[in-house]
């Protein structure tokens, strides 16, 4: 008898019960995904910047397709079990359709749920100048398709609002609430500043509320501790793997065209044996030894 299988959107949920913060890292691809795993995280990331930079090597500025974001989605969940949440931007589309189609297509490649902004469409990172940003009607409009167009009533519709540098606390805190009525089931408030302006917010909802630590922005590098004593509910570290590997590969590439060599940069690789042990080499190799992959003809 086969049990039924916990969604995607479930095991998110589940998380947020189990580990209060819940820290999400940014996973680019899928063997990334296999390291978060293996180091213990229970919730992992996919940054439309990641997507937009690592597989298309273009800015993030709303550049890359809902095709795009879902092939390396659907990557990522192939291999790991862990929820996966998406960044969609403004959800793909000026259209019902289009949000609708986004959210049911992120849904078939087992995605957990997604974060959609309230910039307009041809948007700007977040923690960049020179944001603009939507009606409040129009973003509500953009939930609320979403909410409506999930399978899981446990898929998470995450509001991310940019509103804070545009509005203030007080017109942020006002939209978020208007945001929730219509279907968001958590909140992503961009590019504060303070714990205060983070106990603002969660002091006056009941949905859990994601911080974005992310580096070089505007938001200080706040610990799990401090943002847990102010009531946040999900920590997210989008690109911290990324620009860390970014910056060790360039030092590689650097060392072996100087020094004609890669003996000084060996101690900082991945060995072979702990690539092949990240991928069960041996598991795939014997089932090719058993298929007869290894006679020779």
């Amino acid at each position: 008898m086969n049990l039924p299988q916990i969604s995607p959107g479930t095991r998110l949920k589940k998380a947020l019960e189990k580990e209060k913060p819940l820290q999400v890292v940014g996973t680019i691809n899928a063997l990334m995904a296999m390291l978060a795993k293996k180091t213990e995280y229970q919730a992992i990331y996919l940054s439309g910047a990641g997507v937009a930079n690592a597989s298309y090597g273009l800015p993030d500025l709303g550049i890359t397709t809902l095709d795009n974001v879902a092939e390396d989605a659907r990557r990522i969940t192939d291999v790991v079990d862990l929820p996966l949440l998406v960044d969609i931007d403004t959800g793909f589309g000026a259209t019902a359709f289009s949000i609708a189609r986004t959210i049911q297509t992120l849904e078939k490649v087992g995605v957990a749920g997604v974060h959609i902004e309230d910039q307009e469409a041809q948007k700007r990172c977040g923690h960049r100048p020179r944001k603009k940003i939507v009606t409040t009607e129009e973003m509500c409009d953009r939930i609320q398709v979403a909410a409506q167009a999930r399978l899981d009533p446990d898929f998470m519709i995450m509001a991310r609002t940019d509103a804070f540098a545009k509005e203030g606390l007080k017109g942020a805190i006002e939209r978020i609430h208007q945001y929730i009525e219509v279907g968001a089931t958590a909140i992503f408030p961009e590019a504060l500043t303070s714990l205060t302006e983070y106990k603002a917010i969660t002091d006056t909802v009941s949905v859990p509320v994601l911080a974005n630590i992310t580096e070089f922005g505007k938001t200080p590098l706040f610990s799990v501790k401090e943002l847990q004593k102010v009531g946040v509910s999900l920590i997210l570290y989008p690109l911290t793997a990324f620009r860390a590997m970014n910056k060790a590969a360039e030092q590689v590439y650097s060392s072996l065209r100087k020094q004609g060599t890669q003996e000084s940069m060996i101690e900082k690789m991945q060995t072979r044996e702990e690539l092949y042990k990240l991928l069960d080499y041996y598991r795939w190799e014997a089932i090719l030894d058993q298929l007869g992959g290894n006679k020779n003809t």
